[in-house]
């Protein structure tokens, strides 16, 4: 098993034992060396692991007493992302935030007239699916694409693309999980979306690309209970 599968296995192992434990936010994590001894791997992917975890809001490392609890992953999350997968669909995020961020940069730098007609059309739909009892993913997906569309670079589209499957999930997982909260959740989801369109329009990039992170970040809390 490579270096990369050992680390997934302590990251969804972990994540069992928060779940299978009844482990609280506030609680601490048995340590690395007992983590390693579980799993049957070195200290250093249980690290890996526990760097990641944290990276994902799920736990938190607190100089010289381990690492604890942050976050309980929901049942509803897990519905959509199966344990083993969970670490390579979350982590997808720190790609997006790097690719999706220069995106709707270069996309309100180089739009078109054209292009802007067609994030608009998508963004509007994305509304409309939003405000019903759609699914809504793939008019989040749809407007995504555009977004890297009118970069004029179909490397971005070919880079979105390869993370399909993990951003098709994590969508599917943030709409629903959304609407299992107060009605205002969905419309904080529809506003950071207009806020990346409205930047793209008026051609601000640096808006463009602060509003697209902001959005992706907001979008990893909401899949997490007690948060965004």
């Amino acid at each position: 098993m490579t270096e990369q599968r050992l680390a997934d296995k302590a990251y969804a192992g972990i994540v069992e034992i928060i779940k299978a434990d009844a482990l609280d936010v506030g609680d601490r994590l048995p340590s690395e060396a007992r983590l390693a001894e579980m799993f049957g791997i070195s200290r250093t992917m249980v690290r890996e692991a526990l760097v990641r975890l944290a990276s994902d809001g799920i736990t938190e490392a607190r100089r010289g007493a381990g690492s604890f609890v942050k976050s309980r992953p929901s049942e509803r999350l897990m519905t959509y992302l199966p344990m083993a997968e969970m670490s390579s669909t979350l982590g997808s995020y720190e790609v997006r935030f790097v690719l999706e961020a220069e995106a709707a940069r270069l996309a309100a730098a180089r739009r078109s007239t054209e292009e802007m007609a067609e994030i608009q059309a998508a963004l509007d739909r994305l509304r409309e699916a939003l405000l019903s009892n759609a699914p809504a993913h793939a008019e989040d997906m749809a407007l995504h694409r555009c977004i890297a569309a009118a970069t004029a670079n179909p490397a971005f589209g070919l880079a979105f693309e390869a993370l399909f499957g993990d951003i098709e999930r994590v969508m599917r997982a943030g709409v629903d999980i959304s609407r299992s909260r107060p009605p205002q959740v969905i419309g904080v989801m529809m506003r950071e979306h207009e806020m990346i369109v409205e930047a793209i329009r008026v051609q601000d990039c640096d808006a463009a690309a602060l509003a697209m992170r902001w959005h992706l970040s907001e979008g990893r809390k909401r899949l997490l209970p007690g948060e965004a």
